[in-house]
């Protein structure tokens, strides 16, 4: 995704807004509610509000979604929950589980006694590691992804867009919470995240394709690599490491990378924020 215009970012925010609260954001600019989506954006555009207003809207309703969250479970307790995991170890590789269980038990075992007995012995340990490690992954990044959504020169969406997470500096971002790939060299990483952006588009998975704009914020323990999941869960390295970044960071055109996937070329504006320990 190229560099876009101030109209055309703004075209968008609005396009990540939930309808019946653009019904309300509609009310709150003195522009009638009714209508599509698409006709009230226009509406909103033709209108050329104060962009802060939008943004002052977008963030009191993501505030009102955190709050809900929190009256089901409280940042502390949250934190206290993912310290309880001792181990990361996902057992079977992500997306291969149905494949597995195929090959190895449902086609395998014609004694009913005798698959259950192996279910047991070995698939219910695995399953079990394959769901507390993704459960400790979705609930770190739900904290993490919800602090940066919070930082004063962020604005996120408040409907799921693929390809926008958030806005920060005048540019949508596709938000990427991840590890620093598995024999990726962590010096030539941490030297050149610019090199490592590239490679995490030219690697990514063909199902899940995208060349939309990204914010990787990439957490890595130097010294055990196998170990930064806990560096994951280490809130208060990782929040301050954070608003450093948003509060120094600027994006420009000198963000743009090009790559190339599937013998095409993209080009895209991508930043990257390693964490490390």
């Amino acid at each position: 995704m190229p560099f876009l215009s101030q109209k055309e970012v703004l075209n968008l925010k609005l396009g990540c807004i939930r309808l019946p609260e653009l019904r309300i954001l509609a009310l709150n600019l003195g522009i009638s509610k009714r209508g599509t989506a698409t006709k009230i954006i226009k509406k909103i555009l033709e209108e050329r509000p104060n962009e802060e207003l939008i943004d002052e809207f977008i963030k009191q309703k993501y505030a009102e979604r955190i709050k809900e969250r929190r009256a089901v479970i409280s940042d502390e307790d949250l934190r206290r929950e993912l310290l309880k995991v001792k181990t990361f170890s996902w057992g079977v590789v992500q997306g291969q589980l149905d494949r597995k269980i195929q090959a190895e038990y449902v086609r395998r075992f014609v004694r009913y006694d005798n698959l259950l007995r192996n279910v047991e012995a070995g698939l219910y340990e695995e399953v079990t590691n394959y769901v507390v490690c993704s459960w400790f992954n979705h609930w770190t990044t739900v904290l993490i992804e919800e602090h940066i959504s919070s930082h004063q020169r962020v604005i996120p969406t408040l409907k799921n867009v693929k390809g926008v997470d958030i806005f920060f500096d005048g540019q949508p971002f596709d938000l990427k919470v991840t590890y620093l790939p598995r024999d990726y060299d962590s010096d030539y990483a941490v030297a050149s995240p610019r090199e490592l952006a590239v490679w995490m588009y030219e690697n990514q998975g063909a199902q899940r394709f995208g060349a939309e704009n990204r914010l990787f914020v990439v957490l890595l323990e130097r010294g055990e690599p196998e170990r930064s999941w806990e560096l994951k869960r280490d809130f208060s390295l990782v929040f301050q490491k954070i608003d450093d970044f948003f509060d120094e960071a600027a994006v420009s055109r000198g963000d743009e990378i090009v790559f190339t996937f599937g013998r095409k070329t993209y080009t895209a504006v991508a930043k990257v924020l390693i964490i490390t320990k």
